[in-house]
């Protein structure tokens, strides 16, 4: 037995654990981390935005990738701190846990409760500068890894109306493992925050010089607030049934509520939820309290005004939610959140409050709005019939699915194996390229399951005609899982679904379509890492008897400039579908574990991939027009 004692325990003082272990503190060191130090930042001051003492904030990327963060709000305090002997600003960038959010009178509300924020920044940055504007003076002081260069120092004069906090940082080469900062993800996430907050103005500035970042700026201001932010979601356009956003707002005991709704000819429900300006993946009190009050006043608004007799019963909440999209944004002064994640609100007393201002606004809006009650609860109506065809048609598959294991797809070559965390099943383009994976698999843990041709668009279908179709059974069948309400993980008969299609446009749109099937209908199988894409080779280069595989267009131009140093002759094959690889060469190129390429499929941004899919896979033509047309200077390669 080893020797522990006492002074085995290691006691890591200030910010040396934030160093020590920075996914405690940040979740990941990868690009969402590099991004989480912005966040940290920039929440401090739409933080001062939320107690009314800030209206404007800029962000800028710097050459080098430095953040610079500036803001308009009360300025850090500067003051000698009684306990500690040091200035107020200084203990706020040292010490974790150290703020002015955990007292009411500072903040009403805040989304950063921890007050851990901007000394994580400070302990994983190569260095940080802080100017802080107060009092009549500019105060400066700098930090190297966390660690103060020199004591806060005066280095200027401002006039005494002119207030705010400018942080500047260099992320740590030695903590991240990119330090290139994304300016689409950083313009995504502000626009959000300027949506969530109407009036304040939020600049973005891109002044990287680069062939790949051209300079760019944005000025992020909107005074309709989540108004605006619904109508950009949804588009002006036909799919509307209800023309303009219905908005609520209202406040109980501290706690104010803002609703934005509309409904849509879309057959999902789309709700973004957000506490204090955090994004509430998972929802929470909040909306639980809006979607008891919708049901309940559509049942009473159908009753009332003749729109539903007696024999159609009651509507349910999901036939209610079908088309709806929503943005909930709840602030609280003392929110509770389940779990760290910080993704699902727990104040109980939430639930009543966000029912009672729904509950009474939105009947009395109906009720002065018959026509829109009527178009509302029509579309309702036929919801519930499509619902109760899909319920049979899924009773159908699932009956066929349980007689016995013979009811598997007829064209799945199974795995011996029945260990689902050992189990892999390829989903596979076409019988041919089907062939070749069937023969150059290992039999004990990979099955194969062969598509023809391309599925149905689920998301212009919808899913009792998405049960119609051989190919998404077959899927559903291979898989064990169910689908929709009736998902059940547990059930999962391969621990890796591998998406597994041709290197062309054809391919990609398979691809694409099969994603699509998965995210609005198994989106668990994507949340718990189940889904991968397989990276077959693009070309193959061979040379006497040696051959070499290419797996992107940069790989084969430096393997191209190898062998013509060395004098080397060679041929060229561009792949342009699986059938053309044999079975070996499959095999040992892209379904072998031990040399194989797989890209795990995850959801980071839930509201931008429920917009992204919409718009690619939807109805409507002019927004993916639009998106065509924003996103051609990227096109590597075009079949034509």
């Amino acid at each position: 037995m080893s020797n522990y004692q006492a002074e085995n325990i290691t006691v890591l003082e200030g910010l040396e654990a934030v160093r020590k272990r920075p996914g405690m503190y940040i979740g990941t060191t990868s690009e969402r981390g590099l991004h989480h130090l912005v966040w940290e930042v920039v929440d401090n001051s739409v933080d001062e935005a939320l107690a009314g003492e800030c209206n404007k904030i800029s962000v800028s990327i710097l050459p080098d990738n430095i953040i610079e963060v500036t803001d308009n709000g009360r300025g850090i305090p500067t003051g000698i701190h009684p306990k500690y002997g040091k200035s107020a600003m200084e203990i706020v960038l040292t010490v974790l846990h150290a703020g002015g959010k955990f007292e009411n009178n500072n903040y009403k509300v805040s989304g950063g409760l921890h007050g851990v924020g901007i000394s994580v920044v400070n302990a994983l940055s190569e260095w940080l500068e802080i100017t802080v504007r107060r009092d009549g003076k500019l105060w400066y002081q700098k930090y190297n890894k966390g660690v103060p260069l020199e004591d806060v120092k005066i280095i200027g004069k401002m006039k005494d109306e002119e207030t705010g906090t400018t942080v500047k940082f260099k992320p740590d080469k030695e903590i991240f493992e990119t330090l290139i900062y994304s300016y689409s993800i950083l313009y995504t996430r502000l626009k959000e925050l300027a949506y969530l907050n109407k009036g304040l103005t939020i600049e973005i500035n891109d002044l990287r010089k680069s062939e790949v970042e051209k300079q760019k700026h944005e000025s992020l201001k909107f005074d309709g607030g989540i108004v605006d932010f619904l109508d950009e979601i949804v588009g002006k356009d036909s799919m509307r049934i209800v023309k303009d956003p219905i908005y609520m707002m209202g406040e109980q005991d501290g706690v104010s509520v803002e609703i934005s709704m509309l409904y849509t000819v879309n057959q999902t429900e789309v709700v973004y939820s957000f506490v204090n300006n955090i994004n509430t993946h998972e929802g929470g009190t909040h909306v639980s309290g809006f979607r008891t009050a919708l049901t309940r006043v559509i049942n009473d608004i159908g009753k009332t005004q003749g729109f539903l007799k007696d024999k159609d019963g009651k509507l349910q909440g999901g036939d209610v939610r079908e088309g709806l999209v929503a943005i909930i944004s709840v602030k609280i002064p003392e929110p509770q959140f389940e779990g760290q994640t910080k993704t699902k609100l727990g104040n109980s007393e939430v639930t009543g409050i966000a029912s009672n201002i729904v509950g009474s606004y939105l009947k009395m809006f109906l009720e002065d709005n018959p026509s829109t009650a009527k178009n509302i609860i029509e579309k309702i109506m036929f919801s519930r019939k499509a619902r109760e065809a899909a319920q049979r048609a899924r009773e159908l598959v699932l009956r066929k699915s349980a007689l016995d294991i013979g009811s598997l797809p007829g064209k799945l070559a199974d795995c011996s194996s029945k260990n689902p965390d050992e189990c892999e099943v390829y989903i596979v383009e076409g019988e041919s390229a089907g062939g070749s994976a069937k023969q150059g698999r290992d039999r004990a843990f990979q099955a194969i399951l062969p598509l023809r041709g391309k599925i149905i668009n689920v998301e212009k279908s919808g899913l009792h005609r998405a049960l119609e179709n051989t190919e998404i059974r077959s899927l559903i069948t291979a898989f064990g899982t169910s689908i929709g309400d009736n998902f059940n993980l547990e059930k999962l008969r391969y621990g890796k679904i591998i998406i597994m299609t041709d290197a062309d446009v054809d391919g990609a749109h398979i691809r694409t379509l099969i994603l699509t099937f998965f995210y609005r209908y198994m989106v668990e199988l994507i949340q718990n890492g189940n889904v991968f894409i397989a990276q077959p080779p693009l070309f193959k280069v061979t040379s006497g008897k040696s051959v070499v595989y290419a797996y992107t267009d940069k790989q084969m131009k430096d393997i191209a400039i190898k062998m013509d140093s060395e004098n080397k002759k060679y041929t060229l094959q561009r792949y342009k579908g699986l059938g053309e690889m044999n079975p070996e060469q499959l095999w040992s190129t892209t379904m072998n574990p031990d040399s194989r390429t797989l890209l795990k499929v995850s959801v980071d941004d839930v509201r931008a991939a429920d917009i992204l899919f919409d718009k690619l896979m939807g109805d409507k033509v002019e927004p993916r027009r639009e998106f065509i047309e924003e996103h051609a200077e990227y096109v590597k390669n075009l079949d034509i």
